[in-house]
């Protein structure tokens, strides 16, 4: 049975643009037009603005007997159930969405509700997409064929796939590619109203940031603390002899006191910890402080943010470094940057994504045999504005750069360079070559707050949007036939 991840986004550079209107916009836009597996997708009554993202289409029904669906089966009598302003809803469109929100639920190792109250939550999900379709209709959105290849091709891309085996996959589960595109169609149509709707009406005021930072003082205790952690482990033995242990000690100081002189943690982390996290350079998260063990919290209550420590565990000599630390719910006081640089190669009618993959692997390997230098080849080759600086991005934080190669360059420890990663863009090849905490000033984290806040209220007047929909609407339940 075929599983897709969608994803969808408007055109815009690989770096995000920094102005707080492109921001907005960006919430806005990635908040409707999520990336979702669809062993993750839920049905119900009412559903947050964030679980919003497109959706591949109901598939046949299932055999009389439970089993898969059967492309070209006959259809049993239908009957409509429900009317939402005088477009009918079947019988057999319920029992397909029925099933198919069963099967990814059981995918995704999900409790699967009762069968009554799984026919009604669908219902009721199927009632309130017809009300936003009829309201996005009636304001006279459009959504042209181009969107829609668009949509097919991000699709494509996030499954790592070619557009064409989307459709042979789809096929072999008798849905068409005209069901297909009209699916499509409708999500594009929903996400652009509510867009409209909701996401360009909500603001938050500075006095709303004020009496966040009010809230969030006022309930906080020790324990609702917040501490982000990184370690360098020099390992014992369970029967450590008196050397071995003195043995350990020693390496531990040496990374303290490199550590101390300025030493890159991370780097030192990746080449010396013994750790298993040693490859994400020691750094153990953002967590409460309870999550922690309570010797690193002890070791560390009286660091501030960058403080330094050694300790010893049962595991063996560890010196902690504080990344962060911050009252739970307050916005980061800091951020990790990481500076990469990257070739891109763009599909075309004179390059297949095959064989843009292939190119780069080519050129990784060459880098990594030191035949080749990867500025060189990057202003050489390179279809992005960066080629004339050897592909450097220069400094980056979190969310500045599009989720799939974000996620793709967090992975990379400082050095390393990537498999060939498809985005949006094309084809690209990364390297990272540093990474840095620095803190936020008032403002950053005053804008933090404000995405916070936003979040919270976008999902409130989303929620209360549709059920003002589906009051206005005119909705008829009928019974099924004798």
């Amino acid at each position: 049975m075929m599983t897709l991840c969608v994803l969808t986004a408007p055109k815009a550079s690989l770096r995000r643009r920094r102005s707080r209107a492109g921001a907005r916009q960006r919430g806005a836009t990635m908040r409707l037009l999520v990336h979702l597996c669809l062993a993750g997708l839920l049905a119900g009554t009412a559903v947050s603005a964030s679980a919003q993202g497109l959706r591949l289409p109901s598939l046949p029904a299932a055999s009389p007997a439970g089993g898969p669906p059967v492309a070209g089966a006959q259809r049993p009598a239908d009957y409509i159930v429900a009317v939402v302003n005088s477009e009918p809803i079947t019988n057999y469109q319920v029992r397909l969405e029925v099933q198919r929100v069963a099967r990814q639920l059981a995918q995704a190792q999900q409790a699967v509700p009762s069968g009554p109250e799984l026919v009604a939550q669908v219902l009721e999900r199927l009632i309130s997409d017809r009300t936003q379709l009829h309201l996005a209709r009636e304001s006279g959105i459009k959504v042209d064929e181009a969107a829609i290849d668009e949509a097919e091709r991000n699709v494509a891309r996030q499954n790592q796939i070619e557009v064409a085996e989307i459709y042979r996959r789809l096929a072999a589960d008798g849905v068409e590619r005209s069901q297909f595109r009209n699916q499509l169609r409708d999500q594009i149509l929903m996400t652009r109203v509510r867009e409209r709707e909701v996401s360009q009406k909500v603001r938050v005021s500075e006095l709303e940031i004020d009496q966040y930072l009010r809230d969030q003082q006022k309930n906080q205790d020790a324990t609702a603390m917040e501490v982000h952690i990184a370690h360098i482990l020099s390992a014992l033995p369970d029967d450590a002899s008196v050397e071995q242990t003195a043995a350990a000690q020693a390496k531990a100081q040496r990374v303290l006191d490199r550590a101390r002189a300025g030493a890159d943690f991370a780097a030192m982390a990746r080449e010396l910890s013994d750790a298993a996290d040693a490859a994400s350079g020691g750094q153990l998260g953002l967590r409460r402080a309870d999550r922690y063990p309570a010797l690193f919290v002890d070791a560390t209550r009286d660091l501030g943010v960058g403080g330094l420590t050694l300790v010893r565990s049962g595991a063996g000599f560890h010196v902690l470094k504080v990344i962060e630390r911050r009252a739970s719910g307050m916005p980061a006081t800091s951020v990790v940057q990481t500076r990469a640089a990257h070739i891109l190669l763009r599909p075309s009618a004179q390059m297949a994504e095959a064989a843009a993959r292939q190119k780069l692997a080519d050129f990784r390997a060459r880098v990594l045999a030191g035949t080749a230098d990867f500025a060189t080849l990057a202003r050489q080759n390179s279809q992005d504005g960066s080629a004339e600086q050897g592909g450097d991005l220069g400094w980056a934080g979190p969310g500045q750069f599009v989720p799939e190669f974000e996620e793709a360059m967090n992975a990379l420890a400082v050095g390393q360079i990537s498999e060939p990663l498809v985005s949006r863009f094309g084809v690209h090849l990364i390297q990272v070559a540093e990474r840095r905490t620095v803190p936020l000033s008032v403002r950053e984290q005053r804008d933090a707050v404000r995405a916070i806040v936003r979040e919270k209220k976008l999902d409130e007047a989303y929620l209360a949007w549709v059920q003002d929909l589906r009051a206005r609407a005119y909705v008829e339940m009928r019974e099924p036939p004798g």
